[in-house]
């Protein structure tokens, strides 16, 4: 049924394209390891997100996963230095690199560090006409000093959605996180520990769901319809 018939008179009907199963599946599946980095939020010496990310990095590895920690020691506030700098190249590297990603931050006055937030403003949109997050996946997890609390998760999937990354439904907050690693800085057996184990293996299948289709799902008319807006003024120009 046309878009006519639908009566969509607004509607571009060469760019408007009904989704079907079988351009959503008829992709080849990858068959290298799913790509995940794992980002911290902290720089202290014994830092229990990046215990957390060491601890995730493990079981993703453990389910057939490829994985890098990025470690934000030495990098810089956004801005405040040239987007040449080697540790942001460092970072938008395997931001390219990878399909999938871990984000754990530290709650800090009921929210994320900043050390966490400017690894993410480091990230941009695009880059060269490449957008190096989006249609990646991403699971987020927090540590807590105190109480359980969900402050630090909750922001993290604001940026996550803002970045248009996928973040699985599933996440972790550690409370008393300091009571939750033992003297060789691996965590202890326990629920926080279990859920941990869930959401690196949602990650997994989401990353292995997505990654092949990740250009087809984030196909938008909106943006076929300015692509073609911008060819039309190129040819236009042209002809003048």
């Amino acid at each position: 049924m046309s878009t006519q018939d639908q009566d969509l008179p607004n509607v571009e009907p060469e760019l408007f394209n009904a989704p079907t199963t079988g351009q959503l599946f008829k992709a080849k599946p990858a068959s290298h390891p799913p790509r995940i980095l794992l980002l911290y939020g902290s720089l202290r010496e014994r830092s229990f997100s990046r215990l957390a990310v060491e601890e995730a990095a493990r079981l993703l590895e453990a389910m057939g996963a490829e994985t890098r920690v990025f470690n934000p020691r030495g990098l810089p506030l956004a801005d405040a230095e040239d987007a040449s700098h080697p540790k942001v190249q460092e970072l938008r590297d395997l931001a390219q690199w990878s399909e999938g990603m871990v984000w754990c931050s530290p709650e800090r006055h009921g929210a994320m560090t900043g050390i966490m937030k400017t690894q993410i403003d480091w990230i941009p949109l695009s880059i060269g006409g490449m957008r190096p997050t989006q249609g990646k996946t991403l699971a987020v997890m927090e540590v807590c000093g105190g109480s359980q609390s969900f402050n630090a998760v909750n922001q993290l999937r604001v940026l996550g959605r803002w970045m248009r990354m996928v973040t699985i439904p599933n996440q972790s907050s550690v409370p008393k996180a300091f009571m939750e690693f033992d003297e060789n800085d691996r965590m202890k057996p326990s629920p926080y520990y279990n859920r941990i184990v869930d959401v690196m293996e949602e990650l997994v299948k989401f990353t292995l769901l997505i990654r092949d289709r990740s250009d087809y799902l984030t196909d938008r008319y909106s943006e076929r319809v300015e692509s073609a807006e911008e060819v039309s003024k190129r040819v236009n120009q042209r002809s003048m």
